[in-house]
């Protein structure tokens, strides 16, 4: 079945929560309401769904803060992985980003996540000799 790309609108949030809950992309230190309501702050347009029949079965919720742009919330229902959705997701992705002058993506794979590094390297992505760090300024109450 084809996928049919388009922007996040608001009547998409449970189906969002319900489809990231299923890939394992939540955890407690992030509230995915708070994070989508921040998304739609900055940027929205660049918040993509897909769906198939009606149904959101994938998102990725991209960022560009001017100096670089960063993938998040990349997500294929398990139902519906291996079926090259992830990829189309990134290359509309990548035309947004591009569209608006970005030189390069960025994205962070949590240790856990082990499955997806081959599908990055597989899309051009090469792993930067840098180490990530972060200070939390929100401290998201868990659902």
């Amino acid at each position: 079945m084809a996928i049919r790309l388009r922007p996040y609108t608001e009547t998409d949030e449970a189906a969002v929560i319900a489809l990231w809950n299923a890939c394992g992309l939540v955890v407690p230190q992030n509230d995915p309401k708070k994070d989508i309501a921040r998304k739609m702050a900055e940027h929205p347009e660049l918040f993509i769904v897909g769906e198939i029949a009606g149904a959101v079965v994938a998102s990725c919720m991209a960022g560009y803060e001017g100096h670089r742009g960063w993938i998040n919330y990349l997500a294929v229902h398990p139902d519906h992985q291996r079926q090259g959705y992830a990829t189309e997701l990134m290359a509309e992705a990548r035309r947004l980003l591009d569209a608006l002058g970005c030189p390069k993506i960025s994205l962070q794979i949590r240790n856990t996540n082990t499955s997806v590094i081959a599908f990055y390297e597989k899309l051009g992505f090469v792993e930067d000799p840098v180490r990530s760090f972060g200070l939390r300024l929100r401290h998201d109450a868990p659902l």
